[in-house]
């Protein structure tokens, strides 16, 4: 096993650790059809289908959604078993020319140690809400509930929430700061701008240990190009974490015939201590 892959191995076993709570799945709804999947002839999802529209005509992001990471051609739904982590799990800039955040000095050790320490300092291990931004790679699922003025995100991971106000509402000036900050969208088109500030201070966006702190500024340009994806586009301007703004994409996959099931992080957490790790 080379150094590059430890990262992903470690996320693996801390995720199944953090999920061993879980009750069984059968009793969530787990095969029950999905209602308005559009099928081929043969009953397959057909993941190309027209995007489907809400009642003003814009792309409607409705749905259970999870990490984008089949190859290219060989695209299927998730059926809430076959749940992947994304691309950028271990290491959000993983596609940029380098292959890393453009960190500033003071954060570059800082990621290092994190690194070295295979996310042993994670918040998520400690059962801390996750970030939308590493939540978007996570392999759990985030249930989009989409009507006119509102776009609800909800992470099965620690029954977690987020909101997304569709009505172009002004910002906070001076936001207290919070795990996914304020977030106020906007349409362009077919693709649903959201800007959100006032994130904590280094809260983490990937296993890495990578952080934006509550100079963040975060913008996420959403897509959903057909039926069975959604392209969301993330640039991050952070002055005090990074030298300069950068931008990722994520990409999600439909999950059919599921339902978002119950994974509380501190029912029986017995990791930390077992690690030896101070609380």
């Amino acid at each position: 096993m080379n150094r590059r892959s430890l990262p992903l191995v470690t996320a693996a076993v801390l995720i199944l650790a953090s999920s061993l709570a879980s009750p069984p799945s059968s009793a969530q709804w787990i095969g029950y059809p999905t209602a308005g999947v559009p099928r081929k002839p043969d009953g397959t999802v057909d993941m190309s289908a027209p995007t489907p529209r809400m009642p003003s005509g814009k792309p409607d992001f409705s749905g259970i959604w999870i990490s984008e990471n089949t190859p290219e051609g060989e695209e299927t739904p998730s059926d809430g078993f076959n749940l992947s982590s994304g691309r950028q799990m271990a290491n959000i800039g993983v596609e940029l020319p380098d292959g890393k955040l453009p960190y500033q000095p003071w954060l570059v050790p800082i990621v290092a140690e994190r690194t070295a320490r295979l996310a042993m300092d994670d918040p998520h291990i400690r059962c801390l809400p996750d970030n939308f931004l590493r939540a978007y790679g996570l392999p759990h699922m985030l249930k989009f509930v989409h009507t006119q003025d509102l776009l609800v995100m909800l992470n099965e991971m620690n029954a977690g929430y987020r909101q997304v106000f569709t009505d172009a509402r002004p910002l906070p000036e001076d936001p207290s700061p919070s795990w996914q900050g304020y977030s106020s969208a906007q349409w362009s088109g077919d693709t649903l701008v959201i800007d959100t500030i006032g994130v904590r201070d280094d809260t983490w966006i990937d296993w890495n240990g990578s952080v934006i702190t509550e100079d963040a500024k975060v913008r996420e340009e959403i897509q959903r190009p057909d039926f069975g994806h959604l392209e969301i586009r993330v640039t991050v301007d952070d002055p005090r974490a990074y030298t300069e703004p950068w931008t990722v994409t994520l990409t999600q996959r439909i999950v059919v015939d599921a339902e978002l099931i119950d994974e509380i992080c501190l029912e029986n957490e017995q990791f930390v201590e077992r690690m030896g790790l101070p609380h």
